[in-house]
């Protein structure tokens, strides 16, 4: 019997009051105005893309991005800090920065035991968390007023590393989590 690769992804999850106002207008949104994309995902902050792997592979990947969080965690200060709230035509969320995080990403990537397991990593450069997008044109103000209205940009928050598998039934779970 062959084992059949999953698909394997890594976020940086917010914690903590924030992500309450999120979960809030998430599902206030949905109710309201309908779902969009950001529906099909917990709040997040996207680190790599989504990549295959196979299953037995896993702890290879795992113990290759703890190490490169705890030589990230030893040299530098890891923290995601919310630049601002934007509300574009098609896409509305929180722009992030957190270079620190994406040099440790970078640094995860590069190892040979992860590089022995599958193609290059695509890692992504603008740091985000999606709070609506393919939403209907006409919900654009309201949906904008409702974010404007429950998130606090200055909420605390606390943020977390994770490794999610996305399983066919698109279901997630977590493999592990490092606090930021």
């Amino acid at each position: 019997m062959s084992i059949t690769n999953q698909q394997f992804i890594i976020y940086a999850c917010p914690v903590g009051e924030l992500n309450k106002q999120l979960e809030q207008y998430l599902h206030r949104s949905r109710e309201l105005y309908g779902a969009n994309s950001a529906h099909k995902y917990m709040p997040h902050c996207t680190l790599t893309g989504f990549f295959t792997a196979e299953p037995n592979s896993i702890p290879i990947y795992l113990k290759a991005l703890n190490k490169a969080y705890f030589m990230a965690k030893n040299d530098l200060y890891l923290d995601v800090k919310v630049k601002q709230l934007t509300f574009n035509e098609n896409w509305h969320g929180l722009e992030l920065k957190a270079e620190n995080i994406k040099n440790l990403i970078a640094n995860f990537s590069q190892n040979k035991a992860v590089n022995n397991y599958q193609d290059k990593l695509r890692l992504k450069e603008w740091l985000h968390l999606s709070l609506a997008y393919d939403f209907k044109p006409e919900y654009k103000k309201e949906l904008q007023q409702l974010a404007s209205d429950i998130i606090d940009m200055k909420a605390g928050v606390n943020w977390e590393l994770r490794f999610y598998q996305k399983n066919p039934d698109l279901s997630w779970k977590c493999l592990q989590s490092w606090t930021i």
